[in-house]
């Protein structure tokens, strides 16, 4: 009979499954970053966990030891290692030189400027408006910053062509993501695209993701904490052959696991409340950016005979007024 302390002893933890990846350990922190998304779905929960935390706090994580990282982000020090390790480095350490070297003299990131921002807040009057209209700016600032640095990493040419191509766009966002998802679904309709917002009024999403057709696009949209229904509706989506254009916070969220393209946001958070300023902006910019692109491929094809229906006057910019 075999020794069950043994065989139990033999077990491996719950993340050993991903312990090791095979990969060459990556020698830069492009290249970090880059085998950290190509692996994000062979990583068991806790270890994208910890791999979004590193991706969004590099700072920290090139400066803090394992022990002060792993309080920072509610795991254990093992949990940091075994991640260095499924990334093909001997231990933490070997990681951390990678994070380190490029961010010794860079300024913070965004998302620890926003984390220390938010730590500097005190509003010692609630009831003074003014200085929570202020805090508020201020960290919509940063959000705002970060997109105009990083614009060019964002791969919204892609996105645009997914909307162009698409019979119908379905647009999902609840919660805090409503707002965008309303105001896509009325821009994306005023620039000549045919937009469903999916309300799942009277518990209807069910029913309005079946109504889906082949050539139709999801444009899906969560945020953390991610709304459930709008995951569930992702991966059935997915699974009946449709492109999902997302609206999210990271390349390692569960909504970009079945993604066509993935637009990432990090809006800023203050008191508890999280901003819509970033998420907007980005909303407004893909609308203008198709709708540009929707007026050239109109005026390449000569469609200027009828006003009325010509989708090069309807495309004009200044008319559409969303």
């Amino acid at each position: 009979m075999p020794n069950l302390s043994h065989t139990l002893a033999k077990q491996p933890p719950p993340d050993a499954a991903n312990s090791n990846l095979n990969l060459t350990p990556p020698a830069t922190f492009d290249d970090f970053r880059s085998a950290i998304i190509n692996a994000r779905f062979k990583l068991s929960r806790r270890l994208s966990e910890v791999a979004r935390f590193v991706l969004q706090h590099p700072n920290d994580s090139a400066l803090h030891s394992v022990t002060k990282l792993a309080e920072m982000a509610g795991v254990s020090p093992s949990t940091f290692i075994r991640l260095a390790q499924a990334m093909g480095y001997q231990g933490f350490s070997d990681m951390q030189k990678v994070l380190r070297e490029p961010l010794v003299n860079a300024a913070p990131s965004h998302s620890e400027r926003i984390r220390h921002l938010r730590g500097e807040q005190v509003l010692n009057d609630t009831n003074d408006s003014a200085s929570v209209l202020r805090e508020f700016t201020k960290a919509n600032l940063v959000s705002l910053e970060y997109l105009r640095d990083n614009a060019g990493s964002i791969p919204l040419e892609a996105a645009s062509e997914l909307l162009m191509q698409a019979d119908r766009i379905h647009v999902l966002g609840l919660r805090r993501s409503f707002p965008i998802a309303a105001y896509l679904s009325y821009a994306l309709n005023r620039i000549g695209c045919r937009a469903y917002l999916m309300d799942g009024m009277g518990d209807s999403l069910a029913e309005q993701s079946r109504a889906t057709g082949p050539n139709d696009l999801l444009l899906a949209i969560s945020f953390p904490p991610y709304a459930e229904s709008t995951i569930q509706t992702c991966h059935q989506s997915h699974a009946r052959g449709l492109k999902i254009l997302a609206l999210t916070d990271s390349l390692l969220s569960p909504m970009a696991k079945n993604a066509a393209v993935t637009l990432e946001i990090n809006d800023a958070e203050l008191l508890g409340f999280r901003s819509l300023t970033a998420s907007m902006d980005m909303a407004q910019s893909l609308v203008i950016g198709t709708a540009f692109k929707l007026r050239g491929k109109a005026l390449e094809k000569g469609q200027t005979t009828d006003p009325l229906n010509d989708l090069a006057s309807r495309i004009n910019l200044s008319d559409i007024n969303c």
